[in-house]
């Protein structure tokens, strides 16, 4: 009964285009309501979207030609990313927590905002991957070059620096 249901209410609905707010269902949720159907109002509802800058009084068009922003005297919005690898002025309140606490941190954040996420230009997946490698091999990665030069001794050397270090050893 409940799958002949919504076989039938996905028919009803344009599956190019997501369920949003109210204003798309039309009468139906009132005549869920009228009729006692509790399973279909809930379904309904449950289609929608949880997001209240989603709700049909928002989506007029005095509410989208007026700025909220302005109105309300809001700040600019915080930013939501900042990539180390390309943004000059990214901003990094992390020392002021570890060397002043939880309550300067606040306040440092407040008078010099940090973004949400900060990372690198990699992708989150491929940091987390690096971040459980060893450092060689984050330095491969990335191009740096650790090469260690080896000098390759003569083996009359080689046995004389063995013979100084038994000494060494027979000394302590």
């Amino acid at each position: 009964m409940l799958t002949r249901f919504i076989l039938g209410y996905m028919g009803a609905i344009q599956l190019n285009s997501a369920l949003v707010n109210e204003s798309q269902l039309g009468t139906r949720l009132n005549h869920a309501i009228g009729s006692n159907r509790r399973g279909e109002f809930g379904l309904l509802l449950s289609l929608l979207s949880a997001d209240a800058r989603d709700m049909a009084q928002f989506q007029t068009q005095s509410y989208k030609s007026t700025d909220l922003r302005a109105k309300f005297d809001l700040p600019a919005p915080q930013k939501l990313l900042s990539q180390l690898d390309v943004d000059e002025t990214c901003v990094n309140n992390s020392h002021v927590y570890q060397q002043a606490g939880a309550t300067a941190f606040r306040l440092a954040n407040v008078l010099q905002e940090e973004a949400l996420v900060i990372r690198r230009n990699q992708a989150l997946e491929m940091e987390e991957v690096l971040a459980n490698c060893e450092l060689v091999t984050r330095h491969r990665f990335n191009g740096l070059s650790d090469s260690i030069n080896v000098k390759s001794l003569h083996f009359a050397e080689q046995l004389q620096m063995q013979r100084q270090m038994s000494e060494f050893i027979a000394q302590a």
